[in-house]
C-alpha cells in the first residue's frame, strides 16, 4: 500500500484536504442554480464518495510493498474495526444532512459556526486523546483562534438582512446535533486503523487506511437509503425526479463526492505522520476556504453594512493564524 513518512508531504496532504473540504460545496451551489434540490444532488454525492473509495482501495491500497494489500487486509480484519469504519460513514452522513437542515432553518449565521465549531473542538480533542501526537499547546491554541474566527464570521453574517420564514430554534438544535455527530466521525474512523500503519507492520485485526476508507464509503452510501429518503420525503421529492435529472446535474454531484473523498483519503494517510488530531484540525481549516469562495466568488456579503469588511478581515486573520499554529504543532 502507498504510505507517507515525510512531514512536508503529509502537511501538503492536509492542505489539499482543506481545499477539497472547503470547495466541494461549490458543485452543489452550481446544481442549485438549476433548481436541483439538495437531496437529489446528495444521491450523486454519496455515489461519488463510494466509487472513489473503491477506486482508491483498488489502486493505492495494493501499491508497493509497505503494510498490507487491501485484499489481505480484508481477510484478516476483525469485526470491531470494520464496524467502526462503517459506522463512521453513517455517522458523517447523518451529521452532514443535519447541517443542511440547520442551514435551511436558521441560516449560515447560526448553523455553520455552531456545527463546524463543535465538530472542530470535539474531533480534535477526541483524536488527540486517542493518539496524542503534536504539541498540545500550539494545537489547542490554534483551535481557539479558529473558533474565534468562526464567532466573528457569525457576527458578520448577522449583519446581513435575514431571510423570512426561518425557524431559529429548530436550526439551533439541528446545528448542535450536526456538530456533535460530525466531531465524532473522524475519531471513529481513525480508531479502526492499525497504529503507526505508515511505519510498522499492520496489527492483526486492524485496517489499513484504504480498506477503512472503502468501508466508510459503504457505510455512507448504505445509510443514505434510509437517511436521505427521509430527507426527500420532508421535501415532497420522489425518486422519479432524481432520474429525470440531466447528465450535467448528476456529474456535479459525483464530482462533489469525489472531491470530498479525495480530501478525506489524503487526510487519513497524513494522519500516520502528523497524528489524527493535527490532521483533522488542519482539514477543518476548510471553513477558511469556504469563506473565501463565499466572499470572492458567490458574493455572499454583497450589500452588507459598513464595518462588515473589517470583521471579515479579522476572521481571515484568525483562521490564518490558527492554522499556522496547528501546522507548527507537528514540528
Amino acid at each position: 500500500m502507498f504510505v507517507v513518512n515525510n512531514l512536508g508531504l503529509a502537511t501538503l496532504f492536509c492542505v489539499i484536504t482543506m481545499l477539497g473540504w472547503g470547495s466541494w460545496a461549490n458543485t452543489q451551489k452550481l446544481a442549485g442554480k438549476d433548481k436541483w434540490p439538495f437531496p437529489l444532488y446528495y444521491w450523486d454525492y454519496a455515489l461519488g464518495v463510494f466509487l472513489f473509495g473503491l477506486l482508491w482501495m483498488a489502486a493505492l491500497g495494493n501499491f508497493g510493498s509497505a503494510g498490507m494489500s487491501a485484499g489481505e487486509n480484508f481477510r484478516q480484519a476483525a469485526s470491531g474495526p470494520m464496524a467502526h469504519a462503517v459506522f463512521s460513514g453513517a455517522l458523517f452522513n447523518l451529521s452532514n444532512l443535519l447541517l443542511v437542515v440547520a442551514i435551511d432553518a436558521a441560516g449560515m449565521a447560526v448553523a455553520f459556526p455552531i456545527g463546524v465549531g463543535l465538530a472542530l473542538v470535539i474531533g480534535t480533542v477526541a483524536s488527540y486523546i486517542q493518539s496524542p501526537k503534536g504539541n498540545a499547546v500550539l494545537l489547542f491554541g490554534g483551535v481557539l483562534l479558529v473558533l474565534s474566527a468562526i464567532v466573528i464570521s457569525a457576527i458578520a453574517r448577522r449583519r446581513l438582512p435575514r431571510g423570512a420564514g426561518r425557524n431559529g430554534s429548530a436550526g439551533l438544535v439541528s446545528a448542535v446535533l450536526a456538530g456533535c455527530l460530525m466531531g465524532f466521525f473522524y475519531p471513529q474512523l481513525a480508531s479502526s486503523l492499525s497504529p503507526d500503519f505508515n511505519s510498522a507492520p499492520i496489527r492483526a485485526g486492524f485496517l489499513t487506511p484504504y480498506t477503512a476508507l472503502a468501508l466508510f464509503a459503504g457505510g455512507l452510501l448504505a445509510s443514505n437509503f434510509v437517511l436521505n429518503t427521509i430527507f426527500m420525503r420532508t421535501r415532497s421529492l420522489g425518486y422519479a425526479e432524481y432520474f429525470r435529472g440531466s447528465a450535467r446535474l448528476h456529474s456535479l454531484g459525483l464530482l462533489g463526492g469525489m472531491l470530498w473523498m479525495i480530501a478525506l483519503s489524503l487526510n487519513l494517510i497524513a494522519s500516520g505522520v502528523v497524528g489524527p488530531a493535527v490532521s483533522y484540525a488542519l482539514g477543518q481549516g476548510a471553513t477558511l476556504v469556504a469563506a473565501i469562495w463565499g466572499v470572492a466568488v458567490w458574493h455572499e456579503f454583497r450589500g452588507a453594512p459598513r464595518g462588515t469588511g473589517w470583521l471579515m478581515a479579522f476572521m481571515f486573520v484568525g483562521y490564518g493564524s490558527g492554522l499556522a499554529l496547528i501546522g507548527m504543532a507537528t514540528m
